[in-house]
């Protein structure tokens, strides 16, 4: 589950409530929460944010405010943005035509598939362009890249040589997404921020 920083502790005395007061260890994800009653709770740290010792400190460094670069890729849309804390700073959607797979058989059914797989590579092109002329100058200032969508659209932008310094600030989290457009590229600055939680 994703929970907002602001709301982790309140989650944690939760979970004590319904499974005992919990152990608490620090590992290098994050923190490792053990009940009396055998549950645990992984409370992984947000990307970008410093590893911590306590729940104390975790709930801080995860809700400070960060600099986090966005990219969100399907086959034929990009969103990339800037946010500043909570809000998105700079942004930018791009949707390409994309044609999608055909009923047709035998010589017009390879055609189509050619002209698609060209069509994304293009769109795709251009998402590393658009990478490179918005992310790529704030990549000094990002405490990591957030990327989400189709995770071989994005392999594929961040495979461009110029890009080299984002892919190096690449977050181990991809946002689950559907086809980038402002609205979801607004709605992934908060999932980029949330504290994944895993309950066993």
């Amino acid at each position: 589950m994703e929970v907002d920083p602001a709301r982790v502790v309140r989650w944690v005395e939760g979970f004590a409530e319904r499974h005992g007061p919990p152990t608490t260890t620090a590992l290098g994800y994050g923190l490792l929460l053990t009940a009396p009653d055998g549950a645990t709770a992984e409370l992984h740290t947000p990307p970008g944010a410093r590893p911590a010792p306590d729940l104390e400190a975790f709930a801080g460094v995860a809700a400070a405010p960060r600099r986090l670069g966005l990219l969100l890729a399907r086959k034929g849309a990009v969103a990339v943005g800037v946010a500043d804390g909570t809000d998105l700073v700079v942004s930018k959607v791009d949707t390409r035509y994309v044609q999608g797979r055909t009923a047709a058989g035998g010589w017009s059914q390879q055609r189509f598939a050619r002209r698609r797989d060209n069509q994304a590579k293009a769109a795709l092109g251009d998402a590393a362009d658009l990478a490179v002329r918005l992310l790529l100058p704030a990549a000094g200032t990002l405490a990591a890249l957030v990327c989400g969508g189709d995770r071989r659209a994005v392999d594929t932008v961040l495979a461009d040589r110029r890009l080299a310094p984002l892919a190096a600030l690449r977050a181990e989290r991809l946002l689950d997404v559907p086809e980038p457009r402002h609205a979801v590229l607004v709605a992934a600055v908060s999932a980029a921020r949330a504290v994944h939680i895993l309950v066993r």
